[in-house]
């Protein structure tokens, strides 16, 4: 007799397992046929809950064991009877999570307390699941925003490095070419470039032999640098590029689509 009570006290288990084996199997079944019905494909749905496909497809097949634990599985399921327009907490409160029968001489007063959850730490789990899946879909969508902003970027002859500092330039500017005399250089130990692009082109700055900026600098941008000895400017695209030096008046660099490069020395003082 002892050794068929011991026998039953396991059976609550079991019965609650098979008890989600069979719910799942009969929420599964529903999901996939209203889906089919709204003539939806899972890749569709994955876009809509950010759910992966395998743990959708696992919910449908009613594989229990491919899913994580009974509480992430009720809200997964939650989620995803809400995209088919359904009623998600009604309709995932029927899955089972825990077994309403305890018996008392099987585990004492620690355990039993260590068996029970707040109904807010539930909610506190699917909270973190949902931004954690939210979190992961944002950051693969940045990067392949950004893999794309890279390949429609025209590459120059070299790599460059790209970083924009867009400023709305709202001045009028005489277009005139600029020549590579000093002799209109004032007189000073620092001289000193201003940039403003008609055009997006790439640029490279080099400041006493040092490269300050190498990259695409879009329509609009107005930069300035400054160098104690020498100055040197390229770009592929001379007649998009305004350069002014010690403040002078803007002048394009040359040509448009043409290479230009200009180099600037400072003058001592006497």
């Amino acid at each position: 007799m002892k050794w068929l009570r011991k026998k039953n006290n396991h059976q609550p288990s079991l019965s609650l397992e098979q008890e989600r084996a069979e719910k799942l199997a009969e929420l599964g079944a529903q999901l996939w046929a209203l889906r089919q019905e709204q003539g939806l494909s899972l890749e569709q749905v994955v876009v809509l809950t950010r759910i992966p496909r395998r743990l959708l497809q696992a919910i449908e097949e009613g594989n229990l064991n491919d899913l994580p634990e009974p509480i992430y599985i009720q809200g997964l399921i939650r989620q995803f009877a809400e995209a088919l327009g359904l009623n998600g907490v009604e309709f995932s409160g029927t899955f089972p999570i825990s077994s309403a029968r305890v018996n008392p001489q099987d585990m004492g007063n620690s355990s039993s307390l260590s068996q029970l959850r707040p109904i807010h730490l539930y909610f506190l789990y699917i909270f973190l699941i949902v931004c954690s899946v939210n979190g992961l879909s944002q950051l693969l969508n940045n990067a392949v925003l950004q893999a794309s902003n890279n390949q429609n970027q025209p590459s120059p002859k070299q790599k460059s490095v790209v970083k924009p500092e867009i400023a709305q330039l709202k001045e009028s500017v005489e277009v005139q070419p600029v020549s590579d005399s000093l002799s209109g250089i004032q007189q000073g130990r620092a001289v000193q470039i201003g940039v403003t692009l008609k055009a997006s082109s790439w640029i490279r700055i080099v400041a006493d032999g040092k490269t300050e900026f190498e990259g695409i600098l879009p329509e609009g941008t107005h930069r300035i640098w400054k160098a104690q000895k020498q100055l040197t400017v390229k770009t592929d695209n001379a007649g998009g590029v305004l350069m002014s030096v010690n403040q002078q008046k803007a002048k394009e660099m040359g040509e448009p689509g043409k290479e230009e490069e200009v180099r600037i020395a400072a003058k001592p003082k006497f």
